[in-house]
């Protein structure tokens, strides 16, 4: 009786529960209910921020893909340009150029100068007539050359639609006649100057 009464009055309880007491089964559930709460909040608080990466990721794909579109656009048009430039050079290269005439009348001129004097026969059919030729044939090479160079650069370079490289090809056919005619033409391969007592 007295030990009883001497533990109700301290308030002090037994060594056996010194030991913490469980948390009650209804705690348990409401913190696990919790935790599955927080869960989806976190989740679709986390949603948006994928949604916005992606949104972002399209974003960067579309401009790759209208970057793309651009440059092969403006590609074709380069090639289909210097396609044609080189088919219109290899036509004149063949038909003659307004710079070659002015060249060759300018030989012409510089040997008639130079003959009016004292100069034989010879020396006037070389001065006037072969310098003149061979000055002709010099600038519509050059023109030929620029014209099968520019084919060239076009059929090797990727990409490039059918009929732009149809058209290369004709400039590049153009280009190589003109380059072998003006050789000819200015070596005296195809027609030699004519000698003084013909």
């Amino acid at each position: 009786m007295d030990t009883k009464t001497t533990t109700e009055k301290t308030g002090e309880t037994p060594e056996a529960g010194t030991a913490e007491a469980p948390a009650p089964a209804e705690e348990t559930v409401a913190v696990a209910l919790g935790k599955q709460d927080s869960e989806p909040a976190a989740a679709a608080t986390d949603a948006p921020d994928d949604e916005a990466g992606l949104a972002a990721e399209d974003g960067d794909e579309d401009g790759e893909l209208s970057a793309e579109a651009a440059a092969p656009a403006s590609a074709g048009i380069g090639g289909a340009a210097a396609a044609v430039v080189s088919a219109a050079l290899g036509a004149v290269a063949l038909t003659g150029t307004w710079t070659g005439k002015v060249v060759s009348e300018r030989e012409t001129l510089l040997g008639q100068i130079k003959t009016s004097g004292s100069g034989t026969p010879a020396q006037q059919i070389s001065e006037i007539y072969g310098d003149a030729w061979h000055s002709t044939a010099l600038v519509n090479g050059v023109f030929a050359l620029i014209a099968l160079l520019v084919a060239v650069l076009v059929l090797v370079l990727p990409g490039r639609p059918a009929w732009v490289r149809s058209v290369a090809v004709a400039g590049a056919v153009l280009g190589g006649l003109g380059v072998l005619l003006s050789v000819g033409t200015y070596f005296d391969l195809f027609l030699s100057l004519p000698t003084a007592g013909s």
